[in-house]
Order: C-alpha cells, then sequence, then structure tokens
C-alpha cells in the first residue's frame, strides 16, 4: 500500500521516502529522570490527571531530544479525542515554517466514542509516534515526515528503549572496574610482608 502510494510522490519525495524507509532505528540511551516520567505515567493516565499527565509527557520527550541534541517541542494534553466518519483523532504533530519553537505535539487522553481513558501503552505510542514526526525534521534532517516502514520500525524502536528496564552492571563487570594491581595480587602466591635490609 504505502509502495502504491510512494508511486504518487515526485522524484525528489521518493529519494526522502527511500532514505526514511532505510533507517529503522534511533540509537538512544533513556535518561532517568525520562524512566521515572514514563513509570508514573499508567497511574497519572488512571486518575484522569491530565495536567500530571501533560508534565510527565513533556518531561519524556525534553529528554528524548535532549538527548539526541535537537530543539524540543511542546507538547498538548487534551481531553476527548476529535472524531469524524473516517475515525477518531489519536495525534498531532505541527511545525509552523520549516520548524520553530511553535512546533507542537497535540496528544488526547480519552475516546471520542466511549469517553474512556486511553490505554497507558497506546498513549505513549502515540506520542512516541508524533516525536518520530519531529525527529525526521530535527534530526535526520528530512524535508518530508513520511508512514515508510522504516518510520514505524523507529517508532517501535524508541518505544522498547523508553520502556526497557535500565541495564545493570553484571558482578563480573564490577569486579573488573578494580584496579590492575589488586586483580595482580589475588594470582600472586601469598608471601610474607619483605623484611627490610639490614
Amino acid at each position: 500500500m504505502r509502495r502504491h502510494w510512494r508511486a504518487k510522490l515526485t522524484p525528489f519525495q521518493q529519494r526522502i521516502f527511500d532514505r526514511s524507509t532505510g533507517i529503522t532505528t534511533i540509537e538512544f540511551d533513556p535518561t532517568p529522570q525520562l524512566r521515572a516520567a514514563v513509570r508514573a505515567l499508567p497511574a497519572a493516565l488512571k486518575a484522569q490527571e491530565q495536567a500530571r499527565v501533560a508534565t510527565l509527557s513533556q518531561t519524556i520527550v525534553n529528554h528524548i531530544c535532549w538527548r539526541l541534541r535537537v530543539r524540543t517541542v511542546q507538547v498538548r494534553v487534551h481531553g476527548t479525542r476529535p472524531s469524524n466518519q473516517q475515525g477518531e483523532l489519536h495525534g498531532l504533530y505541527t511545525q509552523y515554517g520549516g520548524g520553530s519553537k511553535n512546533d507542537s505535539i497535540q496528544v488526547w487522553m480519552r475516546t471520542a466514542k466511549r469517553k474512556q481513558t486511553v490505554a497507558f501503552r497506546t498513549f505513549l505510542r502515540t506520542l512516541l509516534h508524533e516525536v518520530c514526526h519531529h525527529l525526521d525534521y530535527t534530526y535526520f534532517h528530512f524535508r518530508e515526515s513520511y508512514h515508510t516502514e522504516g518510520f514505524f520500525q523507529r517508532e517501535s524502536c524508541l518505544f522498547h528503549r523508553v520502556m526497557s528496564p535500565p541495564t545493570k552492571t553484571s558482578p563480573t563487570a564490577r569486579k573488573s572496574s578494580r584496579s590492575l594491581s589488586s586483580l595482580v595480587q589475588e594470582f600472586l602466591p601469598s608471601q610474607s610482608p619483605a623484611q627490610p635490609e639490614q
């Protein structure tokens, strides 16, 4: 389906499309603050604390952008999703005039039909989906942001990175961090202290 849509693009746009398709990962190491915000988000959503959800969402986005050294983007969290005959709007990324401080991400907390709180994973994926649009422009420097296979793989990569537990230093790694002299001493035969020469 996306390949069929690609054929409708200009040659210049097709080159962007192909570059986007070919990039499948985002090298990214989450900060402790980002992990804390992700852990706190489910409870804030369940309690329908919109201001808290907005603060946590902004923290997540800020730390992703700071880690990747791109300008951050304002996050706005709304209540019930807008909808029409085609369905519900989950999220929206808006870029102004080639990128500015007015760029924004909008996400919604409740479904349009039943007014139910959006599930945590769905909400987070929507937020990260819009972040990926922002990164297409600011990190990968694409002139357009398309829903390519690579785009959705980058979204999944980002989701798994922010959800994965922090890597713990293994006992072996901790042991190897000791000084070289202390390691050598373990393998030398025990000797009585040297006596001073007379």
